[in-house]
Parts: structure tokens; C-alpha cells; sequence
């Protein structure tokens, strides 16, 4: 769907079991829709449009309770009982003088159809207020030094005096601010808070009885924590706290540290959860019974290991890439998975059968799961912005049969409609899985065909794109050690060594190999560059051949230049030392080069051929180099 049309279609029921109906709520979003929700107990769906947020009862069909006309809605919460909806709207600053602001939050009583407080909070992070859990109390961050409460009653629709708080909490230490807190479930209301490391004190995590602040009944010290999740267990009696730092101090570690941290009410006890592996910790839940809780953590693969509400190891699964861990509604079964950046593989594990393997399949680039109210079946869906394709939603059986899907353009949004758990009997023996609905028999179908196709196709090694369809010696050369012998060899003209081919293949040498020499035309050829090695052999060579020739003898009928230029005993001249001639002879041998001129000379003009006048005065001279050669010595 467009983001700029219509986001949700929701509530949409899906009946697995009997005709997957689609409700469509009246009225319908028709704009853009930037929060919607469900209610705890399911009972009321909430909405977002640009001018107002619209409250529909779900109990039965979606119907209109009430439009809350405010504009500018980013984000809502309900209320753990749903009687109070909080919205958190745009912040605007009204003076910029004395740094005035809008007040931008506001909580709804949806009983009364009122506003009963509203103050400023410029920040989406840590917006929401906190109530107990039977809506009598909410608390208010003020500047992270104090949190105010409030008593509040579902039945009153006047507003509530923000500046006159039922009781409050205050951080002893003046000069300290804590990071977060939360209220725990049950009837026991306590109060958690976070306070981060400075200054070389430690950081700590404090549990208060409410509204008794003065002594905590359970507090932890500890240092590596800029950062703490804080996570009670469904009867509010035990906390898990989660310390984590953004670098680590050893540089060992790109993820930072990360610690686990059990604090118990009952006892007033605390502890250090030690893991046997070093790494992160990726997710950490706690069983819907209250009296254990699971830990993924390590460097992938990673390990899952569960623990008693007193921290004592019970059992570890397999190491194998997982991040995320979730009980079903009964705690019959364990999801573990692997999502984000890992493959997507499910694993369901029986909790109440040793924790044997149910089933494995694979879900990838799911960015929801979740577990449904019955606790048999399990919802993937894939979402934007997370993923811009392929989005839609898949329900599984427990035993891993698909049963049911469906593909959106874009899904933003989706989960189950919150149901009380007292609605659906216990788990004993997983029933059979109902018939898949048609899109999902299509769907199969076709990956089984995919699946088919993969697997009558020849396996090989891989063949880049260029190079497929080919022999593999006539392919041509793929890798950077190849492509730099072959250029080397062109040009070099050396022949390609034994098991190389010319084309750059590996196989016998190509017969007649005949290098192919880069040349740009009109340039000269290229010069190859000597190497060392070759000129000390070539110097050797011409060295070898100058000492040959000097010591062989002459031949006994010389050509008559070779005799002119070798001297007598009867000239009485010089003779030749180390290879070179007396000046008398190199005269003899300019003066014999041009008698034979002449004599060319004299031949093309017997012929008839005309000479040019330089050519008739060199014959015309023909008498002074005779008379110059008896001179020197020389006789024919």
C-alpha cells in the first residue's frame, strides 16, 4: 500500500482454521497513517490520521468509539488495561525567548473521552508514561532526576494537577542523573531504576516498593554500563538488567561489552549470570511462567542457554547462527531463530519434552515474528522500511507447515490481536495442521518447481558470465595471473611455458605459437629492453669471436682489397697491432674504394649513358690516384 494513500487495512482477523475473513474497520484510513495499536487485552485499536486518531472497539466487529481530533499524531501507547490511551504529538516552540514549548504529550481517558493531563516532551525517546498495572498510579520523567506519581481513577474525566504529585522519586546523589526506569507488572507494584557509571563511581540498579523510596530492597553495583535494558518477569518479582557499554575498553571486541545482571525481589537477592562464551548477548526473554528465562549470546554461531529464576544453568542448545529467542503463549514451545543479517532459519524446540526439536524451516528476511494468542501457530512477515520488497505476511503451523499467505506492495505494519490466554486450552499434543489456504498451494508449488529445475541442472564449478558457453581451453583468461603471463609473453615473443595456451587457458600448448606484438600505427616498432643477464651473454659472445678471428691465419688467395689493406714485408709500412690498420693503409683503402668508382663510372658511359659533370671530373682523375698508390707502395 502507498505510503501516502492508504498504510493499514487493520484490524484484519484471520480465521485460520475457517475462512480467512478480512475485516476492513469503518471508517477506513484514508491518509497517511504513522502509528496504529492494538490494546493489551485486545479490546480496542487505535489509529493515526493527519487531523485525529480513531479508537475502534474490537471486541466483536471494528467499530467507531470515538475520533480524538488532534493533529499532528506520531506515535501512541495504551495503558496496560486500555482505559487510557497516551498520545505523542508534534513539539513546537511557542517563545523562543524563554524556551517555551508546546505541551505535546497528552494522555486520553477513553472512558470519559477527556484529556486528563498534558505537558511538553520534546523528545520521541522515553516519551511514554508508565502506570501500574492496575491503572491506579502513572509516573513522569522529570529531567531525569526525579519521577513524579500520580493517582489517577478511570471514572474522573477532570484534569490532573501536574504540579502537585501523589509521591515522588528522587536520585539521592545531587550530582547524578538516572538513564531509565520501569514500573513492574503484577498486583506487588516496584519501582527498577538505571543509573549509569560516572566519575569513576560504578553504576547501579536500585528496586523500590511503591511509594516507599527511602531504602531500596534490592540493589546492584557494577561498572561497563553507559547503557542498561531493564526487563521484568510477568509477576514483577525478578528483573534481568542488561548493561551494555558502546566500545570495548580491551579492544577486543566491535560490539562493546555486554553483562547480564539478576535481581529477585523474593530474598533480595542479585547476581552476575556467567556465560561460558565470549561475544554479545543477542536477546534475552523470560518464560510467560515466570520461573525461568532464556540468553542468546557469543560470536556466531551462537549459543542459547536457559536458567532458573535463580540464575542456574538448565540446558544449552547446539551453537548455530540464532538472535532471537521466543516462548509460546503457554510455554509449551521455544522459538529460536536466526533474523536480521542471519539466514532465517526456525527452530522449535518443546520445552515441556526435554526441549526435543519439533521442527526447522526457513523464514528469511523476516523482520516480524511472533508467536499467536493459542500459542500454534507463528507469524513471519517481511516490512518497509526494513525490506522495500517481497513484503508480506506468512503463518506457520507449530509443526512447520505453511498455511497461509499473502503480499502486500508495502507492509508497514502487523501482528496478532492480543487475546487472554484463559481463551484457548492448554497444549498436551500438538493437533494436526490444518489444510494450507490457495495462495499458499500456489506458492509451493512453485519453489517446489524452482526447487525441481536446480536440481536436474548439472553442477559445475563456477563459470563467470563471459566465459559460459565455451570449452574451458579456448576461455579466455579469467584470473589476474593469467592475463598478466599472456601479456608478458606477447610482449616478450617467448613461447607461452608447457600446460599454458595461448588464449590464456590451461591445457597443451598451442602448435605454431606466434606471439602477437602491440604496435601503434606510425610509430617505430617497438625496442625490447636487454636484461642484464642477456647483454653479459652477448658480451661474452662478441668478445669470444674478436679473440677467434684475430688468432686464425690468413687465407692464402685474399681478395684483392683484404690485400691491399694487409701490408707487406716489402712496403716496409706498419703492420696491423690489435686489430687496428696504419694510416698508410687506410689511405690505400680510400683511394682503391675510389678506383673502383671510376671504373663503374667508366663502364655506364661505354654503354652510352649520359653522365653528369661531377661524374666525368672523378674520371678525369683516374691518373692521380694511380700515381698516389705507387707512391704509398701499393702495385696491382
Amino acid at each position: 500500500m502507498s505510503a501516502s494513500t492508504e498504510i493499514f487495512r487493520l484490524p484484519k482477523s484471520v480465521e485460520l482454521i475457517q475462512d480467512f475473513k478480512d475485516i476492513t474497520p469503518t471508517p477506513k484510513a484514508n491518509a497517511e497513517c504513522r502509528a496504529a495499536l492494538y490494546s493489551s487485552n485486545g479490546q480496542l485499536f487505535a489509529y493515526t490520521q493527519p487531523n485525529e486518531v480513531v479508537i475502534l472497539d474490537t471486541s466483536s466487529e471494528a467499530k467507531l468509539i470515538h475520533r480524538i481530533e488532534i493533529p499532528e499524531v506520531f506515535d501512541i501507547n495504551f495503558s496496560p488495561q486500555g482505559t487510557y490511551l497516551c498520545l505523542w504529538c508534534k513539539p513546537i516552540q511557542l517563545n523562543r525567548e524563554n524556551g517555551t514549548w508546546n505541551n505535546n504529550l497528552k494522555i486520553f481517558n477513553v472512558k470519559t473521552k477527556s484529556i486528563i493531563a498534558e505537558w511538553s516532551a520534546k523528545h520521541q525517546s522515553g516519551w511514554k508514561p508508565q502506570f501500574t498495572f492496575e491503572e491506579g498510579v502513572f509516573a513522569r520523567n522529570i529531567n531525569q532526576k526525579e519521577i513524579h506519581f500520580f493517582e489517577i481513577h478511570s471514572n474522573s474525566g477532570e484534569s490532573i494537577n501536574l504540579n502537585q504529585p501523589t509521591f515522588k522519586y528522587k536520585v539521592a546523589d545531587p550530582k547524578a542523573t538516572f538513564q531509565s526506569f520501569q514500573i513492574s507488572p503484577g498486583k506487588n507494584t516496584s519501582l527498577a531504576v538505571f543509573i549509569p557509571e560516572k566519575s569513576g563511581k560504578p553504576a547501579n540498579v536500585s528496586i523500590y516498593n511503591i511509594p516507599n523510596f527511602s531504602q531500596p530492597i534490592c540493589q546492584k553495583n557494577f561498572f561497563k554500563a553507559e547503557n542498561c535494558q531493564l526487563k521484568w518477569n510477568s509477576l514483577g518479582t525478578a528483573l534481568l538488567a542488561l548493561a551494555s557499554t558502546d566500545h570495548d575498553t580491551t579492544n577486543q571486541s566491535y560490539y562493546g561489552e555486554t553483562n547480564l545482571y539478576l535481581l529477585g525481589i523474593a530474598g533480595s537477592y542479585d547476581s552476575r549470570i556467567d556465560l561460558k562464551r565470549e561475544g554479545p548477548i543477542h536477546d534475552i526473554t523470560w518464560s510467560p511462567t515466570a520461573r525461568e528465562f532464556a540468553v542468546s549470546y557469543g560470536y556466531m554461531p551462537s549459543e542459547t542457554t536457559f536458567f532458573d529464576a535463580r540464575g542456574n544453568a538448565i540446558h544449552s542448545l547446539p551453537t548455530a547462527p540464532r538472535n532471537t529467542i521466543l516462548y509460546s503463549p503457554h510455554a509449551k514451545f521455544v522459538l529460536v531463530a536466526g533474523f536480521g543479517n542471519l539466514q532465517g532459519t526456525v527452530d522449535v524446540y518443546d520445552r515441556q519434552n526435554k526441549f526435543s526439536r519439533v521442527v526447522s524451516f526457513e523464514a528469511s528476511n523476516t523482520s516480524v515474528c511472533e508467536w499467536s494468542p493459542c500459542g500454534r501457530f507463528i507469524l513471519t512477515a517481511t516490512t518497509s522500511p526494513r525490506l522495500r520488497v517481497d513484503n508480506g505476511l506468512k503463518v506457520w503451523h507449530a509443526s512447520g507447515k505453511l498455511i497461509y499467505l499473502q503480499e502486500f506492495p508495502e507492509l508497514y505494519s502487523i501482528g496478532w490481536k492480543p487475546q487472554a490466554i484463559d481463551q484457548f486450552p492448554p497444549i498436551r499434543t500438538l493437533e494436526p495442521a490444518p489444510e494450507a489456504h490457495e495462495s499458499t498451494k500456489e506458492f509451493l508449488a512453485k519453489r517446489q518447481a524452482l526447487a525441481s529445475a536446480a536440481a536436474k541442472k548439472p553442477a559445475g564449478a563456477y563459470r563467470p558470465p563471459h566465459a559460459r558457453g565455451s570449452a574451458s581451453a579456448n576461455a579466455p583468461a579469467s584470473s589476474l595471473y593469467q592475463k598478466e603471463l599472456q601479456n608478458n609473453m606477447r610482449n616478450s615473443g617467448t613461447p607461452p611455458p608447457p600446460g599454458f595456451a595461448r588464449n590464456g587457458g590451461t591445457g597443451a600448448a598451442t602448435a605454431g605459437f606466434t606471439p602477437r606484438v602491440r604496435t601503434v600505427v606510425g610509430a617505430p616498432p617497438p625496442v625490447e629492453k636487454e636484461s642484464k643477464a642477456a647483454a653479459k651473454n652477448r658480451k661474452k659472445r662478441e668478445s669470444k669471436k674478436q679473440q677467434e678471428k684475430s688468432e686464425s691465419p690468413a687465407p692464402s688467395n685474399p681478395p684483392a682489397d683484404v690485400a691491399a689493406a694487409t701490408p707487406s714485408a716489402n712496403t716496409g709500412s706498419a703492420g696491423v697491432i690489435g686489430g687496428v690498420a696504419s694510416l698508410e693503409d687506410k689511405k690505400i683503402r680510400s683511394l682503391l674504394k675510389k678506383l673502383r668508382a671510376i671504373e663503374q663510372l667508366k663502364m655506364k658511359q661505354a654503354s652510352g649513358e649520359t653522365l653528369e659533370d661531377t661524374q666525368v671530373i672523378k674520371i678525369s682523375k683516374e691518373d692521380e690516384i694511380r700515381s698516389e698508390l705507387n707512391t704509398l707502395g701499393w702495385n696491382e
